[in-house]
């Protein structure tokens, strides 16, 4: 116990002044010592910051492993694209419900540590298990190993985000966020570009292609939950640390989901969920599939095929904080939707009707995509009270994850009974419902007077006008 007051009265007097009259003179390594070590101090904080950031590249890396391995997926597991398209269903459909439960689960069930540890260790079993069912040539074993790793990813982020709320709130918060989703999206880039490589490396290896080979590739890949559990566990100390040094409490959601307060959410409300739901529907599912669409239609090798499949994640991880911060700077959160919402439009009308070199398509999309996260997601805050923002954020990822579901059975059924071409005209469908929502949006947002469209001007003069 007197080694930890004294740790504590060490590392709590490294402010002030820097060297006080009656503070021994200790070496310059030593002196270096608290800086890091200390939870209180920007180096010690920039250490939290690493692993929270890589806390969620496995599950991130993980994810798109089926679109990486998609043509080897399908040959070596002998299935159709509707059936490799429920590799990205199974792991929707537990997250229609967790994503209400997430918060409470880490808030009043396990707390944040062992909350975060929990989910990451689903995300490890249940690449493991996905795996195990490519080596055993059992195809129900790897979407069970999908469901499983769906309980931990989308739960492992909102621990994620409380890690981040919890260490920086008041202090690069915002910042913060934005390094988070970059990591994430170089996740999903690495994940693209180099499973197929390593397939091509395990196969040499064993000498054939097939189940086993793909099994084993999944393995190696699953390394990368390894070193997210191993994040997992060095926050889980340095935090449980910083709250025995600094007294700090544990962090928290915030998160209060009552299911009743759905039926106040208001038309505004409903709309932004529509054009969640209709927009992401385009994105994910068809970057799930984007790796044979482009290796047949535009002659693609595979590697260049994994390469263009994954700009959309290589732009986000640079754009988002940019944008994020320029729709901070300007307000008109609808107007930067619409823009994302056409220029989608024009990315798959692009990809569906003309032979124009994809990465132009593709480039846009990256552009839009991380456009249309900055300027929707935040427009939530303005339509709702505070105390009902935790049911309306619950239900939107809700409802995008069932739509998430349902559109990538669909997507796979689409294109194994007409191809590829009906398949951008569905998508096309989705999307243009979502751009109809987005004015429909506007004109409701226009006549009831609300400040959605609002300048970051008029939003600061309204808010210094409710202060006064």
């Amino acid at each position: 116990m007197e080694e930890e007051e004294e740790e504590a009265r060490a590392l709590l007097a490294e402010g002030t002044d820097g060297a006080r009259s009656d503070a021994p003179v200790v070496p310059a390594a030593s002196a270096a010592l608290p800086a890091f070590c200390g939870p209180g101090r920007l180096a010690h904080r920039l250490l939290v910051l690493l692993l929270m950031c890589f806390l969620g590249f496995g599950s991130y890396f993980c994810y798109d492993n089926p679109a990486a391995l998609q043509t080897q997926v399908k040959r070596d597991m002998h299935v159709n694209t509707t059936k490799f398209m429920l590799l990205y269903a199974w792991y929707s459909w537990p997250n229609v419900v967790l994503c209400f439960f997430g918060g409470f689960l880490i808030d009043r069930v396990f707390g944040i540590r062992w909350g975060t540890l929990i989910f990451s260790c689903f995300v490890c079993i249940g690449q493991v298990i996905f795996a195990l069912g490519g080596i055993f040539n059992a195809f129900w074993l790897m979407e069970f190993g999908r469901f499983v790793f769906g309980i931990g990813g989308e739960s492992l982020a909102v621990a994620q985000n409380t890690y981040a709320v919890s260490w920086f709130k008041g202090k690069e918060l915002n910042l913060v966020f934005g390094l988070q989703l970059s990591m994430a999206r170089i996740g999903s880039t690495v994940n693209m570009n180099l499973m197929g490589w390593l397939y091509s490396k395990v196969e040499a290896l064993l000498g054939s292609a097939g189940h086993t080979t793909l099994g084993v590739t999944l393995v190696i890949g699953g390394i990368a939950c390894i070193l997210s559990l191993i994040c997992a566990l060095a926050l889980a100390y340095l935090d449980q640390r910083a709250e025995r040094i600094l007294h700090k409490e544990e962090g928290k959601t915030g998160e209060i989901i009552k299911l009743a307060d759905v039926k106040d959410f208001s038309l505004p409300l409903w709309l932004i969920f529509v054009i969640c739901v209709c927009y992401y529907v385009v994105v994910f599912p068809f970057i799930g599939l984007g790796k044979v669409f482009f290796t047949e239609k535009f002659g693609f090798s595979s590697q260049a095929a994994s390469a263009i499949n994954s700009i959309v994640y290589v732009i986000s991880a640079p754009m988002s904080p940019i944008f994020g911060l320029m729709v901070d700077k300007t307000g008109k959160n609808i107007i930067w939707v619409l823009c994302a919402v056409v220029i989608t439009l024009a990315s798959h009308l692009l990809l569906a009707f003309t032979l124009w070199n994809p990465w132009i398509a593709m480039c846009l999309l990256g552009l839009s995509y991380s456009l249309l996260a900055c300027s929707l997601w935040p427009m939530v805050a303005f339509v709702i009270p505070e105390h009902q923002l935790g049911t309306a954020y619950g239900f939107m990822q809700s409802i995008q994850n069932l739509g998430l579901a349902v559109v990538s059975i669909l997507a796979g059924m689409i294109l194994d009974t007409w191809g590829y071409l009906f398949l951008e005209v569905f998508f096309i469908a989705c999307i243009s419902l979502s751009l109809s929502a987005v004015i429909l949006l506007y004109l409701v947002n226009h006549v009831q007077g609300g400040n959605l469209n609002y300048s970051a001007r008029q939003r600061k003069e309204i808010k210094l006008s409710h202060a006064g």
